[in-house]
Formats: structure tokens, C-alpha cells, sequence
């Protein structure tokens, strides 16, 4: 059975009084036609995560509205969870793939490394105390990318290491830590044994 065979897409809707998040995720659409239509309302948001399903090789559709006239966190995290609880519904038993993934993206003079285990277990390590990154890229906060990312490891019950390693421009930084992600779990959910078992010692993952 081919990758595309396996079908692995997913969608999932997410409403609550402060967002209305729906998100699609197809894993093997490809480099032709990866990434897809992403509206968060959160313009900087769309931007790295446009970057991050194009380098990935995965079509990922998301619409998403949500209480902005407070401020951008809810969306932003609420995002992340549909994202992730998506990834996980859209990848399925897990059989065969590489499970683990890295890579590293440079962004002109920025660069970032991002490490996963599709392990079923949630973990985050989120590194920048060596780089002095402003508040805000525009108007968006940049402490949400924190945020973003541990929803997001949260739902799709993954181990992610992210490093911000060097740079100067916020928007280089993220932009870079993005397409690092991508190019990361392209690798990480290749499937590397057609017809092959949860790649674990245990028998499974979780």
C-alpha cells in the first residue's frame, strides 16, 4: 500500500465562546500542491504557517475568527490546538513511519533548528535565551509563539525541541523556526515501511 493509499487526512472543527477554529490537514499532497488556504485573521500567523506546510509537503486548510479586539491569544492557541488534534486524527495508527525528524532553516542572517519524535507523548523544550527577540513583529506578540507551539505538541501528542540559534530580525527568527518545523515533520511522518508496525520498541506509540 502506497502513502497515498493510507489516506492520511484529516479535519476537525473547533468552537468555543472566544474562537471558531476549523482546520484540514492531506500529509501526502505533496510539493505541487502543499499548503493551501490559511486565514487565521492573524496575518503574521498565516505567513509562518504558509512557510511551514510548504516546506512540510502537506496541504493544510485553516479558517479561523476569534475575539481579536482583546488581543491575538486565543486565536493563536486555539489554532495551534485544532492544528495539532488534526495532525494526530490525520496520521492514524502511526505504521511505519520514520516517527523521528530534524532539520535545520536558515532565514538570511537568522537560524533555527527544530527536532520531533512522534512519540504520543506531549513534550515541548522552546530555546531562545541566547537571542534578545522584540515584543512584536508588527502588531503581532511574540511571546505567542510559545504559546502556539505548546498547544500544538499538546493535541498532536508529540516531543518537539525547538532552537533559535542565531539572528537579529524577529520576522527572520520566526520564519525561519517555522520552515525548520515543516522540513522537520516531513521527515518524521515519511512513511519509511509501507505495511510496517508503530515504530517503537513497546509496540506502539504513546
Amino acid at each position: 500500500m502506497s502513502a497515498l493509499e493510507m489516506n492520511r487526512q484529516a479535519e476537525r472543527r473547533r468552537v468555543t465562546r472566544e474562537t471558531e477554529v476549523f482546520v484540514r490537514l492531506d500529509l501526502d499532497a505533496g510539493p505541487q500542491t502543499a499548503s493551501g488556504s490559511i486565514s487565521t485573521a492573524v496575518p503574521f500567523l498565516d505567513h509562518l504557517l504558509t512557510g511551514m506546510a510548504r516546506h512540510g509537503r502537506f496541504a493544510l486548510t485553516i479558517s479561523a475568527t476569534g475575539d481579536l479586539e482583546i488581543d491575538d491569544h486565543h486565536t493563536v492557541e486555539d489554532v495551534g490546538l485544532t492544528i495539532g488534534q488534526t495532525l494526530l486524527a490525520a496520521l492514524g495508527e502511526r505504521r511505519g513511519i520514520a516517527r523521528f525528524g530534524y532539520a535545520y532553516a536558515p532565514m538570511d542572517e537568522a537560524l533555527a533548528r527544530a527536532v520531533v519524535d512522534i512519540s504520543g507523548r506531549p513534550s515541548l523544550v522552546y530555546e531562545t535565551d541566547s537571542i534578545n527577540i522584540p515584543e512584536r513583529v508588527g502588531r503581532f506578540d511574540t511571546q505567542l509563539i510559545e504559546e502556539f507551539w505548546q498547544a500544538f505538541v499538546t493535541e498532536a501528542r508529540l516531543t518537539l525541541h525547538l532552537d533559535i540559534l542565531r539572528g537579529r530580525n524577529a520576522h527572520h527568527l520566526f520564519e525561519a523556526l517555522f520552515k525548520a518545523v515543516g522540513l522537520s515533520l516531513a521527515t518524521a511522518m515519511r512513511v519509511a515501511d509501507v505495511g510496517g508496525d508503530a515504530p517503537s520498541t513497546k509496540g506502539l506509540l504513546g
